[in-house]
């Protein structure tokens, strides 16, 4: 071959290679321009700017005789652009012609909601309304009767030498509570014994002049004046036992020790006194002891404000305590106070309890409850249909064929032929599983263990 044919056999292959100042910027500026109509994302639109801003700067021109490259790198940069550029617009194609698979609601289990396959084997009842009382209830507790308790003390100051009786032990009339050395005890005996050996005296002056004037040797009025003596010495005498006995010694047997007796028959509910403690006066003392009869009670409440209009003079009242939970103790209303308690906006309702057994404590907590005269309709419902679980009472109500629903509700006292009053979550005509426990034993945990 010479050298005029290899020359213009160079430039054909020169004429065929594309210019990127020329022919690559108008491609990428028209599909950068394509992509931002469709509104590409941003980092995208940044890779094709790019491109274009590397394309649009001239290619340096090669040497004459310089091998020329198997594929030249225009047209690899051209290719690469090309296919980016595609890539980018099929994405963004099928991002806006493709919807989005519409996703499936998650199922959800009402966990109050029960099914059953038999729901005949679970008996119902219907929601009832009846005429029934109102009922109050008031916290309280239980009182020694007030006429029937009697505080002991001594009239006589002293020491105490033998106390034979403590708190809460019962004691019989006459029994002798603790034993005091009193020198109060030993002026009263002196004094009783001068009055005494006194009167003594003026009973010999008296049978003197008596005879003297018998015989005529006196006048009448030395036999006055005698007899008047002997008058007084013996009121001075009784007077002085009267004092002895008061202080509770007996005359006939001269001591200066007290043996404080009980004046009646109960039990020690106070006590303010102990062995070999100094007793003073009576004035500035407290009672040694307080001895009640229990064989009546009080039952001391408080009913608040807006209860008082449904409490009565003579109404009953069913009580209950603590400490005997199983016991149903009937009272009445034996008074209401006139006043009521500034703090708690309450009065003292007192209820008076028979109490044979002695069972009955002072100090114990009570809760009574009064039932108004005036009737309302409330709803009621078997007891057994009411379950108590997590401090709440529940019901399951029916609500078709084979389904029911777990309901709280509140409820209130026990009404007749073992009913209970609903005061909320029930309504007249609901249908319920009359034993909630047997349903939530079978149906309930049932569903939870499978």
């Amino acid at each position: 071959m010479n050298k005029t044919s290899l020359q213009t056999q160079r430039k054909r292959i020169k004429l065929s290679e594309p210019r990127s100042g020329e022919e690559i910027q108008p491609f990428a500026q028209t599909a950068g321009s394509a992509l931002e109509e469709q509104s590409v994302p941003e980092e995208r639109l940044t890779i094709a700017r790019r491109f274009q801003r590397r394309e649009s700067t001239a290619e340096p021109t090669r040497p004459v005789g310089t091998p020329e490259p198997a594929c030249p790198p225009s047209t690899m940069r051209v290719m690469l652009a090309a296919l980016m550029l595609a890539t980018l617009v099929t994405g963004l194609a099928c991002s806006k012609d493709t919807p989005a698979a519409v996703s499936k609601p998650p199922v959800t289990l009402d966990p109050d909601v029960f099914e059953t396959d038999h729901p005949e084997l679970f008996k119902t009842a219907k929601a009832e309304l009846r005429p029934l009382p109102t009922l109050v209830t008031a916290n309280g507790t239980v009182s020694p009767d007030v006429n029937r308790t009697i505080h002991v003390t001594s009239l006589a100051a002293g020491r105490v030498v033998d106390l034979k009786v403590k708190l809460g032990d019962a004691v019989e009339k006459g029994q002798t509570l603790l034993v005091i050395s009193s020198p109060d005890m030993a002026g009263a005996f002196a004094d009783y014994e001068k009055a005494k050996a006194d009167e003594v005296v003026s009973k010999k002056a008296l049978d003197r002049a008596q005879m003297l004037y018998d015989r005529g040797a006196i006048a009448a009025k030395d036999l006055e004046v005698a007899q008047d003596t002997e008058d007084k010495a013996k009121v001075d005498r009784d007077t002085a036992a009267h004092r002895v006995q008061i202080l509770g010694a007996d005359p006939a047997h001269p001591s200066p020790l007290i043996e404080l007796k009980a004046p009646v028959s109960g039990t020690i509910v106070e006590q303010n006194v102990a062995g070999a403690e100094g007793i003073k006066s009576l004035d500035n003392t407290p009672n040694l002891f307080t001895i009640a009869n229990l064989a009546e009670v009080w039952v001391v409440c408080d009913v608040f404000e807006n209860d008082l209009g449904e409490v009565h003079m003579g109404d009953l009242a069913d009580i209950h305590l603590n400490a005997f939970p199983d016991r149903d103790l009937k009272g009445r209303v034996a008074d209401i106070s006139r006043v009521l308690d500034p703090n708690t906006r309450s009065a003292k309702v007192r209820i008076i309890l028979g109490n044979a057994d002695g069972s009955l404590r002072p100090g114990m907590f009570a809760s009574a409850t009064f039932r108004s005269r005036k009737l309302t309709n409330r709803v009621v419902v078997p007891a057994t249909a009411i379950m108590r679980l997590h401090d709440k009472d529940w019901v399951f109500r029916k609500e078709g064929d084979k389904r029911f629903r777990k309901i709280a509700i509140v409820a209130d006292g026990l009404a007749p032929d073992g009913m209970q009053e609903i005061r909320e979550g029930v309504k007249p005509g609901d249908e319920l599983v009359t034993n909630a426990l047997e349903f939530s034993t079978e149906v309930a945990e049932g569903r939870g263990g499978n």
